[in-house]
């Protein structure tokens, strides 16, 4: 069963192997009949630009795949299939058609998102679909979705997170991510003026072409965004990621409607569980200054928590302004970080804070934030 398989894979490896994705596609790549392939990479709106452009591409008659990640509750989250989550029999029959495929020296020294990655798109071929939306994981060049032959690159906007293996510095984090594009890349707007200056230097020594967003879209394009964005009351940072889906298809001579982006955001990005719960899986300062833009003008109770190499305190001061009080979730992850350094933490910033006792007061207005573990966390107390 690919449950049992994964739950002994490691996430990463300590050692880094930036030859042992490559190599071992280079190897099995004769057993896969790839669809074509729009790659999205970059810090921020991966999974929401993923999701805007493989619903519309579905809507206008395209069969589609979309590959995301993490996910929050099941792994089947992560292979969309033509609007439905991947079902655990197509994830299971793929799964043994794979372990034929690799030697048992690939199996051991595949990661958990390099395997899955392989497997997603070995079923996406057995489903002979003909596009598929790929997201990278958290790098670029060096990231497992990067082996893969794309039509075009996505960049979503660039801004510090995961810097033990990025870098520290804005051109760093933007540089690995940019080398990965292979033919052309439309670009999101950038907080950062580095991410363009990066986009410039390896446009010319790489040979791609560039585009930045908002030369890709048409005032008509923008009348019909705007319309679609006002229905469904998106936010900002939704609508960004919207129009550079609706780029995308531009670019790739496809035309659209107001429906085929109707309904079609990604559940988890400033979602609204019930009428007065509003959950995202944004865990970076660029996340928590979308949201804090968004909800700006009401308090609410931020249940929360987060992984150790995260810039917490960064985050949470940005969003101290829409904050009444800290209810800290309790989440089953060695990742997370201590309840004494967080709570220190909340303490300085002098945030009222309380550990989270799995209720929600009818009269408050709740954000549940922190990363998908978060998310999960709250889900399942919520769900029983």
């Amino acid at each position: 069963m690919l449950e049992d398989f994964l739950n002994n894979k490691p996430l990463f490896y300590n050692e880094i192997d930036y030859t042992r994705m490559p190599r071992v596609w280079q190897r099995i790549k004769k057993y896969f009949k790839l669809p074509k392939i729009i790659h999205i990479i970059g810090t921020n709106g991966k999974g929401t630009s993923g999701r805007f452009l493989a619903t519309a591409l579905l809507r206008e008659g395209y069969s589609t795949g979309h590959y995301t990640s993490p996910h929050i509750l099941e792994f089947n989250e992560r292979i969309w299939i033509n609007g439905h989550n991947a079902t655990n029999k197509q994830l299971d029959t793929t799964h043994q058609k794979l372990l034929e495929l690799l030697s048992q020296e690939e199996l051991n020294s595949l990661s958990y998102f390099e395997y899955t990655t392989l497997l997603a798109m070995l079923l996406y071929s057995e489903e002979k679909l003909e596009y598929v939306v790929l997201e990278a994981g958290l790098g670029g060049e060096h990231d497992a979705t990067a082996v893969f032959e794309n039509r075009l690159t996505l960049l979503t906007p660039v801004d510090f997170d995961h810097e033990s293996f990025l870098g520290d510095t804005i051109e760093a984090i933007a540089t690995t991510k940019v080398n990965a594009v292979q033919k052309a890349t439309i670009v999101a707007k950038q907080k950062h003026k580095e991410v363009y200056d990066v986009i410039k230097r390896l446009s010319k020594s790489k040979d791609f072409l560039a585009y930045n967003v908002e030369k890709c879209v048409s005032s008509e394009d923008i009348v019909m965004l705007n319309t679609i964005a006002s229905e469904e009351m998106l936010p900002d940072y939704l609508y960004e990621n919207m129009m550079l889906a609706l780029a995308a298809l531009k670019y790739l001579g496809i035309s659209y409607t107001k429906a085929s982006f109707s309904k079609a955001r990604l559940f988890g990005r400033l979602s609204r569980v019930t009428k007065n719960v509003i959950l995202d899986v944004g865990h970076n300062k660029l996340a928590a200054e979308a949201i804090v833009d968004t909800l700006a003008g009401k308090k609410y109770v931020l249940v929360y928590n987060t992984y150790k190499d995260k810039a917490y305190k960064e985050i949470l001061e940005i969003l101290r302004p829409i904050v009444k009080r800290v209810e800290v979730i309790t989440v089953e992850d060695v990742r997370i970080e201590s309840k004494e350094k967080l709570m220190a933490v909340l303490k300085e910033l002098d945030l009222e804070y309380v550990a989270f006792d799995n209720s929600i007061k009818s009269d408050e207005e709740y954000l549940v934030f922190g990363s998908f573990s978060v998310a999960e966390s709250f889900l399942k107390v919520c769900n029983g």
